[in-house]
């Protein structure tokens, strides 16, 4: 009874759905005969870049969340720092506000006067937030994006490991060929690219 090879496809992903390169054990299971040869390493060169690509754009996903965190920390440090003085009463404030690069305006806060913050949400849009519903949104979206950025570090993982599982099977499967042209041309079954296959061994 013939047997089936296995498929490239396959149901098993991470956690973010990320598809689990196949382990090529046994190179005949998916090459049979050197005709196969060519499409294997055509699909497997696919599924290299298919996971590559996955890379790059987590890798540019990664880069933005490292930039924007230490931002909404820092933001989220300022509306506690705000809270605590209004909740303490304490004494009226005396800071700079920065309203360019090389210039910054004299202000006294109050903190009685501190019901209400503006935060920038991006794309030129500024909202006013109460100071406590402000604290609540910042915590949030500080824990959502410091996950983010750990989900982001576990793919980039998970798929340098896909990357290499898959350019192992390229170098079995490309392997494998050279020594059935070697077979073959020591069977006198060679044809014009033997001498080619053979090189590839190294000798």
């Amino acid at each position: 009874m013939a047997t089936k090879k296995p498929t490239l496809a396959t149901p098993e992903t991470n956690a973010r759905g990320i598809p689990v390169a196949p382990f090529i054990d046994n190179v005949t299971d998916y090459v049979s005969t050197r005709a196969d040869v060519e499409p294997t390493l055509r699909s497997f060169q696919e599924m290299i870049s298919k996971y590559q690509f996955m890379e790059v754009n987590t890798q540019r996903r990664a880069t933005g969340l490292r930039e924007k965190i230490p931002d909404i920390k820092k933001t989220l440090e300022m509306v506690k720092f705000l809270r605590i003085r209004r909740d303490n009463n304490s004494a009226a404030l005396e800071t700079n506000f920065e309203l360019n690069d090389t210039l910054y305006a004299r202000a006294t806060v109050d903190p009685a006067d501190t019901e209400e913050v503006y935060l920038w949400l991006g794309a030129n849009v500024m909202l006013a937030y109460p100071v406590a519903e402000a604290e609540s949104m910042l915590t949030d979206k500080l824990a959502t994006a410091e996950t983010s950025l750990a989900h982001c570090d576990e793919d980039l993982e998970f798929l340098r490991e896909q990357i290499t599982t898959m350019e192992v099977a390229t170098a079995r499967v490309y392997n494998w060929d050279v020594v059935q042209r070697r077979k073959d041309k020591a069977e006198g079954k060679g044809d014009e690219d033997e001498g080619t296959g053979k090189g590839g061994l190294g000798g």
